[in-house]
């Protein structure tokens, strides 16, 4: 099948990429050359495990290639995915600038019938508007030919999107149209061999479920980090809440882990769409209010602790700082805690040493020539000349430390742990203060 893919980001690259790598002739449409230069001369712009080696296999093989030759991406694919960028407005809603224009080229240009796939996240309604994008760009041609939208909302866990695509737990496709239907149903066929996963619906029914569920998990972490603040003033330990409660099947394991909040580019952007288009129909969603809330504050959390442990004045103060990406296995900095963490370090006059094993390039460009920043080598490194340790981002290289190098590097040996990494005994058996979120508080006698 001849496929389009505009929008060479986080999505749409894993989206090319794996429908290549079924056997499908995958073109890939971005208006940024410097993309697509990158692209053409074997580079990734993003950080995802195992994506350069798909997109390399398929550009050898003659099935995936890159341009920003619009009209050629427009004549290329029966199906053309529109996977471009929907950032926040000012009020929190998603700006569809990008995916309306994207919707006016394919309209302007196109000569034959063509399935018309949202694949970016988008508001309920947005078929509608990409639909009489596309009409009214046909209408000024005074030409006639048929068309259909789909709604097709990716699923994908940035640091294993490429599994995530290749193995869905779930394809939701919301359509009327029958052809458009018969023809993601055999896009899809190779991806759902074991098992029927793709589930068929309406088309605002399956733009509501993209922002439903990454919803739902951030309600989960959410209230999680909330209950974790209970229990650490209450004598509980979240750990054992997280395991007793996880092991009911209605509730389950995932997504009960308390730490210094959630960040990315989808949980903090849908939960405040979301609660932007209820509003623009009259709706309150009051649970999803408090969501919000909950995670700004928890953002704070470990410079709270950091300030009531050294006080509100932080001036020559150094914290070393392990993580930055808003987690693991991505250099993905948006709503990125560490942002919030580094700026108030800053605003209290200390100064930091941080390591992240691939977001360092994206904390500089972010940052900037801040001062107050410098960048370690390695996890040990940043110790040096550190007051105490903040762990920000659970990444796998944290997990089993040296704590006598830790203890013998930090002037004040502790550790402010926003992911829980370590069992709390352990940390202060080293010699080490023990500082998690929601379990024992443990300092050395």
């Amino acid at each position: 099948m001849k496929i389009t893919v505009v929008g060479t980001g986080y999505v749409g690259l894993v989206t090319g990429a794996c429908l290549a790598e079924m056997g499908n002739d995958v073109l890939c449409l971005d208006v940024d050359p410097n993309k697509i230069r990158i692209l053409n001369e074997g580079g990734i712009p993003i950080h995802e495990p195992g994506l350069d080696l798909v997109v390399a296999r398929n550009v050898q093989a003659g099935r995936l290639a890159f341009t920003t030759d619009i009209e050629r991406a427009v004549a290329h694919g029966t199906v053309q995915f529109i996977a471009v960028g929907t950032p926040p407005d000012e009020d929190g809603s998603a700006d569809l600038q990008y995916v309306v224009a994207a919707a006016r080229n394919i309209g302007r240009l196109m000569t034959d019938y063509k399935v018309v796939v949202d694949k970016s996240t988008v508001p309920v309604g947005t078929a509608d508007k990409v639909r009489a994008a596309i009409a009214d760009e046909l209408a000024k041609r005074d030409f006639k030919v048929d068309f259909a939208v789909v709604s097709n909302p990716e699923f994908l866990k940035e640091g294993a999107a490429v599994d995530d695509f290749m193995r869905p737990d779930r394809i939701i496709i919301g359509a009327d149209d029958e052809q458009a239907i018969l023809l993601m149903r055999a896009l899809y066929a190779p991806f759902q061999r074991n098992h029927e996963k793709l589930l068929v619906m309406d088309v605002r029914s399956a733009e509501l479920t993209k922002y439903a569920a990454n919803a739902m998990l951030a309600t989960r972490i959410s209230f999680m980090n909330e209950l974790a603040l209970l229990a650490e003033k209450m004598g509980a330990d979240i750990e054992h809440v997280r395991r007793g409660i996880g092991s009911d099947p209605r509730i389950g394991y995932d997504f009960l882990y308390a730490g210094c909040g959630y960040g990315g580019s989808c949980f903090p952007k849908d939960v405040k769409a979301l609660i932007k288009t209820a509003a623009t129909v009259g709706q309150g969603l009051k649970v999803l209010t408090a969501v919000e809330d909950a995670n700004d504050a928890q953002k704070l959390v470990l410079v709270e602790k950091i300030v009531q442990r050294y006080g509100a004045d932080l001036t020559g103060k150094r914290f070393a700082v392990w993580g930055l990406a808003f987690k693991p296995n991505t250099d993905d900095m948006r709503e990125a805690t560490s942002r919030v963490v580094l700026a108030e370090l800053f605003k209290r006059g200390a100064t930091v040493t941080a390591y992240d094993p691939v977001a360092m390039d994206e904390t500089k460009r972010i940052f900037g020539d801040e001062p107050r920043l410098s960048y370690a080598a390695n996890p040990p490194d940043a110790l040096k000349g550190a007051d105490a340790l903040v762990i920000v981002t659970e990444w796998k290289e944290f997990r089993s430390p040296d704590f006598a190098r830790i203890r013998a590097d930090l002037k004040d040996p502790v550790i402010f742990d926003g992911r829980n990494l370590y069992e709390p005994s352990v940390v202060v058996a080293a010699g080490i203060d023990y500082l998690p979120i929601g379990r024992a508080q443990m300092t050395r006698a």
